[in-house]
């Protein structure tokens, strides 16, 4: 009976989420903090509980910054950390694509190879060959990622084959479609300067400043009218100058990014201004966070991942949510793979999208993406794809084997997998 009980409340917290009702749901989650102090203190509280949200990963920031820093006085150099960026995007973009099945509590495996197959596409499509335009030979890569994703999504849920069945068939059959393509050892350049400046070039230094404070004030428009709107509504608020504290934080970044992305970073020649890849990475992740956040899809997919049985109850259409969630992510793998093919400004056999499949798992669940569903955010692959490319980074600075960097990646893998795993079970026992 407690189990009948635990089902039907969870059905009625469903209905009332995908109706955007979040009142009738769970109105103990609804209250007022007056002060700061309280909030901390509250904050405090939910570490304890076993929640302790991106405070993780960002003491592991600290933690690889300083240390790096120590060894390596050119990791917090501006060049380099320009160039973690820009190296990071390709691991940013194929973990937010990764974060769409593991909301579900699934997994893509496939992701690094389709991400391979839409770069190849891109630059067959763009080469003198067939002569595209670029934007043309992007939409059909996209295209060709999405309907690959759609296939196995489809394959999934209609047939009823467990994910990591079919996205590992998928790791293995995209990889053999690149060698025909490309063939053993083959390698597609892109002629494109267009292309190649999608993960190469920078805006100059107006346009940099420009952007920036574009981003920041969107930013904190947004933080004000979600105070204003949930202050109207009686909602959960936070003390107002946490608001305030959150602006002023984005404004320090901001300026921060500025110093740095227009600082000189050129050897021979000056080299300045914000890499076009960080506004590409930037544009992914607004529009996933309002696809997950605002949207009736976007809560089916967390309703499914936090209880697909009371999701199914509410009303929910299990297949279609998961089918979209695998076209999304293999969608998102296919800009990954045309940003990653920039970078190297050509398409080769040698492309790794076994490990790249396994940063992207890495990267999403240190950012704090739960590997058993319904529980992350698309900031959270920032975070974690930093992390990786900190690593990666920081370790070839100092001269340290790939091998190295990757049992270092695994354990702090294994460390972000356990500290999720404790605060479920602190959860459980509460």
């Amino acid at each position: 009976m407690a189990t009948n009980q635990e089902d039907i409340k969870a059905t009625a917290d469903v209905v009332a989420a995908v109706e955007g009702d979040p009142t009738a749901a769970n109105t103990a989650n609804y209250f007022e903090v007056a002060t700061f102090g309280e909030y901390v203190k509250a904050s405090i509280a939910k570490v304890k509980g076993g929640d302790s949200g991106i405070l993780p990963v960002i003491v592991g920031l600290v933690i690889i910054a300083v240390i790096f820093q120590s060894l390596n006085s050119n990791f917090l150099s501006a060049g380099n950390l320009i160039n973690l960026l820009s190296q990071g995007a390709a691991y940013i973009l194929l973990s937010l694509g990764e974060i769409y099945a593991l909301l579900l509590g699934e997994i893509d495996l496939s992701i690094g190879y389709v991400a391979g197959v839409a770069g190849i596409v891109m630059a067959q499509l763009a080469s003198a060959q067939h002569n595209w335009p670029w934007w043309a030979a992007i939409i059909v890569a996209l295209i060709v990622a999405t309907a690959i994703g759609a296939l196995q999504g489809t394959i999934i849920t209609r047939v009823g084959l467990p994910s990591f069945v079919v996205t590992l068939a998928g790791l293995l059959g995209w990889q053999g479609v690149m060698l025909i393509i490309l063939g053993n050892g083959g390698t597609l350049p892109i002629s494109s300067n267009v292309l190649n400046d999608l993960a190469n070039g920078s805006l100059n230094t107006v346009a940099t400043v420009i952007s920036i404070v574009a981003i920041v004030a969107i930013y904190a428009a947004v933080v004000m009218t979600r105070e204003i709107k949930r202050k109207r509504k009686a909602l959960h608020r936070s003390p107002a100058s946490l608001a305030y504290i959150k602006i002023g934080g984005a404004v320090i970044g901001g300026v921060a990014l500025i110093l740095i992305s227009n600082a000189n970073r050129g050897v021979l020649v000056p080299i300045r201004g914000l890499p076009w890849v960080v506004l590409i990475v930037v544009a992914f992740v607004v529009m996933w966070t309002i696809l997950l956040s605002k949207t009736r899809y976007g809560r089916y997919v967390y309703a499914v991942g936090g209880n697909a049985e009371a999701a199914r109850r509410g009303g929910v259409n299990l297949a279609r949510v998961r089918t979209g969630a695998f076209a999304l992510a293999s969608l998102t793998a296919g800009a990954a793979g045309i940003i990653y093919a920039s970078r190297l400004r050509s398409v080769s056999t040698s492309l790794d999208g076994g490990t790249l499949v396994l940063y992207a798992v890495a990267a999403a669940v240190i950012g704090g993406t739960s590997l058993f569903g319904g529980k992350g955010k698309p900031i959270h692959a920032i975070l974690g794809g930093i992390v990786i490319a900190g690593i990666d980074n920081g370790m070839g600075l100092l001269g340290i084997s790939a091998a190295a960097r990757l049992v270092v990646t695994g354990l702090v893998l294994l460390a972000a997998v356990l500290i999720d795993a404790l605060a479920r079970r602190s959860k459980t026992a509460r």
